[in-house]
């Protein structure tokens, strides 16, 4: 195995570190800008271009560094808060510049109202009798006996399992309420629902209000799943709104930080006839249109998610709003705005066809990957937008990921 020293140029795209050894780009893990450090070669690829490494002692430390919890999930968590949030605005800015091949300003990062125990959505796995998480870019697990990461519900309601009684499950998924302290689960496991009563009791006695059965296949919950005991749902609040979370199905896991962004992503929406949430899942964000525009759809494939947003706009009195099921290259007519917030892989080139054939003139485009972003925005704006505002969001404390709130403009 190789060890070598190095210097680190800068902290890129994922929180490694960037240097270089023997003439190949070599990218570390746990390491920031201008340190030098030991490193070792990652197990890895012999074809790989890119050498991965990590961090076996650091011998100049940054004025950054600070005393991490060891983590998989918690891969930034080695650098100050203030350092972090100056590292991905500069994620989103090298993407800009890099992929997107554009020129503009990229806003400092919206900071998040917690930087620890903001996460109300969690997926477990269990090991030798142990929750655990699975190590960054591996199958390999690594046990805990508490999530800093974890909103106070769940530190709680795990602080009372056994795990020992959690026989036969590939993963315990559970989603807590910021708002209300519930804690929903849901069980990933093989099998019938008859099996896993005694399971399902074990949860319900640690505090549980619901728990569901989905069998496990190559997308979490891709396979359906079926209620066991209890409620499916639970309310939390975004934003200006109460609404509805499932343990199986998608929402912001940081929904302080959520709110604040869908207070200004409605601000940038600003008013008119009609407006489309596409990708919108429960309509989070079309929800918020609703006293800004005549007519709002919310487009989504998710079944779940569209009977979760239809029951919200029933319970708040909502009649504006309509969720219809379908792909993103449905796109409805006269449209003044469109708000988009797709999955990872971004937006597809018949999806950003499709919205340069559109009527919309302005285009609100949420993003949780800043290449894939990066990549639509400059081919969008090369066809006939242009990029009036870009504002990172720090969703994940303590990690690499970031949000991206955007403005274009026909």
């Amino acid at each position: 195995m190789l060890f070598v020293e190095v210097t680190i140029e800068k902290v890129v795209a994922g929180g490694l570190g960037l240097t270089r050894v023997e003439g190949r780009v070599a990218l570390v893990e746990g390491a920031l800008e201008g340190e030098r450090v030991e490193a070792a070669e990652a197990l890895q690829d012999s074809r790989a271009t890119l050498l991965r490494m990590r961090t076996v002692r650091v011998l100049e430390a940054s004025p950054d560094r600070v005393r991490a919890q060891e983590l998989p999930t918690a891969d930034l968590a080695h650098a100050s808060y203030a350092a972090q949030l100056r590292y991905k605005r500069g994620f989103v800015q090298e993407a800009l510049e890099r992929i997107g091949r554009m020129e503009g300003e990229v806003g400092p990062t919206r900071p998040s109202p917690q930087q620890w125990a903001y996460r109300t959505a969690l997926q477990y796995a269990l090991f030798e009798g142990r929750l655990a998480y699975r190590e960054r870019g591996s199958h390999l697990l690594r046990t805990f006996n508490q999530d800093p990461l974890a909103v106070q519900a769940v530190q709680e309601f795990t602080a009372r399992l056994n795990p020992e009684k959690l026989v036969g499950l590939e993963e315990l998924v559970l989603r807590a309420s910021f708002h209300t302290g519930e804690v929903l689960a849901a069980i990933v496991a093989a099998g019938d629902k008859d099996e896993y009563a005694e399971v399902t009791e074990h949860l319900l006695e640690a505090g549980a209000v619901g728990v569901s059965l989905s069998a496990p296949g190559e997308r979490r919950f891709a396979r359906g799943s079926h209620l066991l005991a209890g409620q499916d749902t639970v309310l939390e609040r975004y934003g200006q709104l109460d609404l509805s979370v499932s343990a199986v199905g998608f929402a912001q896991v940081n929904p302080a930080a959520a709110s604040e962004l869908y207070l200004e992503a409605a601000e940038l929406a600003g008013q008119g006839h009609q407006a489309l949430d596409l990708y919108g899942g429960a309509g989070a964000l079309g929800l918020h249109l609703a006293d800004r525009y005549r007519r709002v759809t919310v487009l989504d494939i998710s079944k779940e998610a569209l009977r979760r947003g239809r029951a919200d706009a029933e319970r708040l009195g909502i009649r504006n709003v309509e969720f219809a099921r379908g792909d993103a290259l449905r796109l409805p007519y006269g449209v003044d705005t469109v708000v988009v917030d797709p999955p990872r892989a971004g937006l597809g080139a018949e999806v950003r066809d499709a919205l340069l054939r559109s009527d919309a003139s302005r285009l609100v485009y949420v993003s949780c990957d800043p290449a894939t972003w990066a990549r639509d925005v400059g081919d969008l704006a090369r066809r006939g937008f242009q990029l009036v505002s870009v504002t990172p969001w720090d969703f994940y404390p303590q990690t690499a990921h970031v949000e991206v709130l955007s403005l274009l403009e026909r």
